[in-house]
């Protein structure tokens, strides 16, 4: 069966195209645009083999006609389908964009279909904006032109869009309106910063600045129409097959849309932030304040310097203004004919609930892409060779992203290579240089050979960040019969970053010049209990450390011990006590490795860890008391006992946590 699909590199339309391409006698027209056929190319890769099977077509949606004469007599009568994605979806767009490429597009694409012959089908993709911003209740999919305001230039050009399919095709249509497009459910795969995600950020901050244990005052707010897009591109492509479908419109949402609050909760729970203990109603307002504001709107946006307070207003915010009004949208989209159409296909929406720390997560690694680098980070690394273990999350990402953004030469360690190349991906797109170097970092002979690869690639190693770490949180009294969890901390943590540092020791020493990180814990400073496996390994490489330092002074080679507190990565996933206790985000720690590559000092800690070691020094036996006060509040993690945990913390364990902010416990 052939197909014809316009928008198919935009978001929906790779995942679409997908969909199509799975059905095995599938060949798919993809209409070009001039310039564009490096995209149609990323395209085919994406698909692999299958991709063969996408033929380009070159044109124009806001072309008349769309494709020369020539093409098209050669699709005439052999089209089945025809899917309308290609749009301008922009919240800042012009009414010159919308009249142009969403209105007078789709006019074009319609002329297109009433003209190539045959039994085809036109699939217009829609969109719940349809409905405008300000419509007040049920919204079915039966319902159109029903008198809503349409005031931003994206909700009148989908109305007049789809207005267009449903007087002027001449062909059998139907229209699909999806909701707010999120990442996939299953990949988190989303393609730009929009709806939802302009407020990731500040989530991200909340939940490292206010502590999980404590309760906050949030909104309820309106539904959100929230649908992830492989469930748009699979329910499009499955009902586009079915029989009897024609002239009917299919909403493509989540069926029972969360409110604002609730995905603002569900988006906390999946940054580790705090919970909304009460959330309030926003109130309507009068209907003299609605005109009033809506007179002063259009005052506004129709002065000359209109569109560059608005611009400002939304720089300030992070968000624009036609996002945050959807705060209080009032409207609730009905889904019934999608869902009556889909029985039985086993295509159904998931709920938000089930993916939204797939999506935080894709967020977190490829679209966080802020980079932050301290006054003159640039001029002091800027092509040197620096490598990074255990790189691939938590603070070594952050790291290894910091010291690219920086100018210098990244080298990714770490065990898994798809890991290591998701992150290089990530630094190329933001113009910095990264190699990937997999290892397993726990095997002194594979630490051998990656480093002799290096060296041969390289030549030399100007820095060296041992960050790649094993935590065991787990008593001496529970370890009885558990001693290869001191080999394995001892394996990792001691014995692999010496043999690291040992390795490239003499390149160092050749050039006069080096820099070796280690990051280790308060623990070593604190004496933390329950982590005596994980202490005594970083203690060891700690007491190398100094040894080493005093060697190699005169070579001009710094070793820097930086003792974390609780940094909040996956290292600490397991122990969910921890998602209340104070922690530092992975984003400080990378500032404070970025700190110690400037100054190059002996050692950074924190207030609390130099005060551990001190009083341990002066009074050993008051610590003692303090920590097995601590030992006693905090009982042993259920997964050290091989069970689930989740239960919260009690006032007293959340005033001794933020007593002792950073420590393990």
């Amino acid at each position: 069966m052939n197909y014809f699909v316009t928008g198919a590199t935009g978001f929906i339309g790779k995942f679409l195209v997908g969909e199509l391409l799975q059905r095995a006698e599938a060949k798919v027209y993809v209409l070009v645009r001039p310039g564009s056929q490096d995209k149609f190319e990323a395209l085919q890769a994406r698909f692999g083999e299958a991709g063969e099977r996408l033929v380009a077509v070159h044109g124009d949606v806001t072309e008349p006609g769309l494709i020369d004469e020539a093409e098209r007599k050669k699709l005439k009568g052999h089209v089945a389908h025809v899917f309308h994605l290609a749009a301008v979806y922009d919240m800042a767009m012009s009414d010159a964009q919308a009249d142009r490429i969403n209105i007078e597009g789709t006019r074009h694409l319609v002329e297109f279909a009433n003209g190539l012959g045959g039994d085809v089908h036109l699939h217009h993709v829609s969109s719940v904006a349809v409905a405008g911003n300000g419509y007040n209740g049920r919204f079915t999919e039966d319902m159109f032109d029903e008198g809503q305001k349409l005031e931003h230039p994206y909700y009148r050009s989908k109305f007049q869009s789809e207005k267009i399919v449903r007087e002027e095709s001449k062909v059998p249509f139907r229209i699909y309106r999806p909701g707010v497009v999120v990442g996939s459910s299953e990949s988190g795969e989303m393609d730009k910063i929009d709806g939802p995600y302009y407020f990731f950020k500040t989530i991200q901050k909340l939940s490292y600045a206010v502590p999980k244990w404590l309760p906050l005052l949030g909104i309820e707010g309106g539904k959100v129409p929230i649908v992830p897009v492989d469930y748009v591109a699979k329910a499009i492509v499955t009902i586009a097959h079915e029989k009897g479908r024609d002239g009917q419109c299919f909403c493509l949402i989540q069926s029972k849309s969360p409110s604002v609050g609730d995905l603002l909760q569900t988006l906390l729970e999946v940054a580790h932030g705090p919970e909304f203990a009460r959330r309030l109603e926003l109130p309507a307002l009068p209907p003299a304040v609605r005109e009033l504001a809506g007179q002063v709107k259009g005052r506004v946006a129709g002065s000359s310097w209109g569109p560059a307070v608005e611009k400002r207003v939304s720089k300030a915010i992070g968000v624009p203004l036609s996002v945050v009004a959807y705060v209080g949208n009032r409207t609730v989209f009905d889904d019934r004919n999608t869902r009556a159409a889909l029985k039985g296909t086993g295509v159904q929406c998931p709920d938000i609930r089930d993916y939204a720390d797939k999506l935080w997560q894709y967020w977190e690694k490829f679209l966080d892409v802020e980079t932050r680098v301290p006054r003159g980070a640039v001029q002091k690394l800027t092509g040197k060779v620096a490598v990074v273990t255990g790189a691939s999350r938590g603070i070594g990402l952050v790291v290894s992203k910091k010291l690219a953004a920086a100018g210098a030469k990244v080298v990714l360690v770490s065990r898994k290579r798809e890991k290591l190349e998701e992150l290089q991906q990530i630094i190329e797109l933001a113009g910095g240089e990264a190699h990937v170097y997999p290892c397993d970092l726990n095997d002194l002979n594979a630490i051998d050979e990656c480093s002799q690869a290096i060296l041969r690639d390289f030549g030399h190693v100007d820095i060296l960040i041992n960050n790649a770490g094993r935590s065991i949180r787990r008593s001496v009294f529970e370890s009885f019969d558990r001693f290869h969890d001191f080999e394995r901390t001892m394996q990792l943590n001691y014995f692999g970053a010496v043999r690291m540092i040992m390795n490239f020791l003499p390149s160092m020493a050749k050039h006069k010049s080096g820099h070796i990180i280690n990051i280790s814990s308060i623990g070593v400073l604190a004496n933390a209990a329950r982590f005596s496996a994980y202490v005594a390994s970083k203690a060891a490489l700690d007491a190398f450390s100094r040894c080493l330092s005093a060697e190699v002074k005169h070579k001009n080679i710094e070793v820097t011990a930086i003792y974390m507190p609780l940094v909040r990565t996956p290292m600490i996933a397991p122990t969910k006590l921890y998602d209340y206790v104070p922690a530092w985000s992975p984003e400080k720690a990378g500032d404070t490795v970025m700190k110690a590559l400037l100054s190059r000092p002996k050692s950074i800690a924190t207030p609390l860890g130099t005060a551990a070691a001190v009083s341990y020094a002066l009074w050993p036996k008051l610590n003692d008391y303090i920590l097995n006060k601590g030992f006693h509040l905090f009982p042993s993690s259920d997964a050290a006992k091989g069970r689930k945990e989740g239960a919260k913390p009690t006032l007293e364990q959340v005033v001794f946590a933020n007593l002792f902010k950073g420590e393990h416990f």
